[in-house]
């Protein structure tokens, strides 16, 4: 129906006859003559409609806001002064022969305008027309560069794109599952995959060495700004490996799609930091390394300090650290940070002024003047700086001093060193104890592997254990998740047996798995990265909606769609359900 898009058409298309189809995106009457602006996808272009052209001149009275129409015209050079050089057509227009109308548009719920404050809900319910948006539309175009270039990078280095399956067994991997229920099979259920953990481990063991698929993955879970019931992550794992090789092809694929996306280089490879390193100095595993803010540890200045707040927790196996801002705040700010940490678990905050006269602080009276020399030192301190300190347990300090940095970053907007900053999150805890349930739990997931000299520490002291978990993070930003799996059937049962799951719960719940592994399954290790939060950063959006298509809404309904909804009884009985709630019984009656 058309010879050309609308965006692509220029001065070198002077004189030549075009067939245009596009969406009317505005128009205009200047003196008896129609002007109305055609967009497509590529962009958009100045038609003009003069009156000697009867037949299209009357179509173009009629023509509303996003009407669909073919036109068919010339293509010629707009008078001199009426130029749009925020129009790459901006030099030219198409002088309309003919104009068919495909088909009529009601009137809109709102203007197709970047430039416009809509409410979500709305733009959600319609949201065919959101996308209609240049920045909507540049979003799913950016999306789409980042995948395709993923794509072409994996095929490159060798993996194979294997799809595993949606409807499959719940598995325990930290959030709710998403129930389907079996009609073929009354009272069982499958679940959709919270990722494809478990099927991509059995490729391993199939020999397929490198798999990665662009993967679907659901968590029945509360949501935030970078959540969604469900996303989509750039998921692999391969064979034979050890964690830099993993490293590698996701820092290979993460440089093409910033040159082929941004057209910027970034540094490779990405720095690679302990995580117990990386909590002592930023109090966070997944900290914004574009700014700095560290953490400094003053404990051992303070074990014998005439201060008793301080000695007590130096002394008694606690931490005394501390974190500096050059910043002079004002006191009700003080007041508002002190509040911030005591909801962290602290009993109080305090703080030195570091003022030309000396130190300004509720407890300076309490140090020494050495005491005030060695601060100064530690914490690299020039006048109007301001020190605040926790004295605790070390996670309790942790946490509260992770949580200050935080909000002193917020609260200050400094500069940015850079504009990008990766770096790789090693070696985190293999377990946790759960107090409640009083067993130890996986800190990340269940099938990471411990290292391999601390093996001998499983039944001794798993709670001091590190594992082969990474993480990367991307500008403060958790961005992809994965670790060196147990490919030992006889390591993974004990890790389990840990867990508290007895020999026949460990076969319920991962007997695939368990089976793989105990024919020939080779080493392997993998990693899942968030293809919508890639996007949601690239794009410049806060939050992943802005980069997915059918977003659900905060509650997790879809008002496009008008999911989730009631069902009717006859199909409720046909997957054998009965609702015990009376109000929905009714309504899905």
């Amino acid at each position: 129906m058309r010879t050309h898009h609308c965006g692509e058409l220029g001065l070198s298309k002077l004189g030549e006859t075009v067939s245009l189809c596009g969406w009317i995106h505005s128009r205009r009457d200047h003196g008896g003559v129609y002007f109305f602006d055609l967009r497509d996808r590529s962009g958009r272009v100045q038609v003009v409609v003069n009156p000697d052209n009867k037949p299209a001149f009357l179509e173009a009275e009629k023509l509303g806001a996003e009407d669909v129409v073919q036109v068919l015209g010339l293509v010629q050079k707009r008078p001199e002064g009426t130029q749009n050089p925020k129009l790459p057509t901006g030099d030219i227009e198409i002088a309309a022969s003919e104009i068919h109308v495909l088909n009529r548009s009601k009137v809109l719920p709102f203007e197709i305008d970047d430039d416009l404050e809509i409410a979500e809900e709305t733009r959600l319910k319609y949201r065919f027309l959101d996308l209609r948006r240049p920045r909507m539309l540049k979003n799913m175009t950016l999306r789409h560069k980042i995948a395709i270039t993923v794509r072409k990078e994996l095929d490159r280095m060798g993996f194979l794109e294997i799809e595993t399956p949606i409807l499959t067994k719940a598995t325990p991997e930290g959030a709710r599952d998403f129930l389907v229920p079996s009609r073929l099979t009354p009272g069982s259920f499958y679940a959709l995959p919270q990722s494809p953990q478990v099927f991509k481990q059995v490729l391993m063991a199939s020999g397929i060495e490198r798999y990665f698929q662009l993967a679907r993955a659901f968590r029945d879970e509360d949501l935030r700004s970078d959540r969604q019931p469900e996303h989509t992550q750039i998921d692999l794992e391969m064979s034979f490996v050890k964690e830099r090789d993993v490293h590698s092809v996701v820092e290979i694929f993460l440089k093409a799609v910033f040159k082929e996306v941004l057209g910027v280089n970034i540094h490779t490879p990405f720095p690679e930091i302990e995580h117990a390193d990386l909590m002592r100095r930023y109090g966070s595993d997944k900290p914004d390394l574009r700014y700095g803010f560290e953490i400094q540890d003053a404990t051992e200045l303070f074990k014998t300090s005439g201060f008793k707040v301080f000695a007590g927790a130096a002394s008694s196996g606690g931490v005394v650290r501390g974190i500096s801002a050059a910043a002079d705040f004002p006191r009700a700010q003080i007041d508002k940070l002190t509040d911030l940490a005591k909801s962290l678990g602290a009993k109080g905050l305090a703080w030195i002024k570091w003022e030309d006269s000396g130190p300004n602080s509720p407890i300076a009276k309490f140090l020494s003047p050495s005491e005030i020399e060695s601060l100064k030192n530690i914490f690299h301190i020039k006048p109007g700086d301001t020190t605040f300190f926790a004295a605790d347990k070390e996670d309790a300090a942790i946490k509260v001093l992770g949580g200050l940095r935080k909000e002193l970053i917020s609260i200050l907007k400094p500069v940015p060193s850079k504009p990008w900053s990766f770096h790789w999150v090693i070696h985190f805890p293999l377990l946790e104890w759960e107090p409640e349930e009083k067993r130890w739990t996986f800190a990340h997931n269940p099938f990471t592997s411990p290292l391999e000299e601390e093996l001998p520490m499983l039944e001794t002291s798993p709670g001091q254990m590190k594992s082969h978990q990474y993480d990367l993070v991307f500008n403060g930003v958790e961005l992809a998740s994965g670790s060196i799996r147990n490919h030992r059937a006889e390591i993974q049962r004990r890790i389990f047996s840990l867990m508290g799951y007895s020999t026949q719960e460990q076969e319920e719940q991962f007997g695939m798995l368990l089976r793989a592994l105990e024919f020939g399954a080779p080493p392997h290790g993998g990693v899942a990265l968030g293809l919508d939060r890639l996007s949601a950063i690239l794009c410049g959006e806060d939050s992943i909606r802005e980069v997915i298509a059918f977003p659900k809404t905060q509650k997790g309904t879809c008002p496009l769609s008008g999911s989730p909804s009631p069902v009717e009884a006859k199909k409720l009985k046909e997957a054998h359900i009965r609702l015990d709630l009376p109000t929905l019984q009714k309504t899905a009656v």
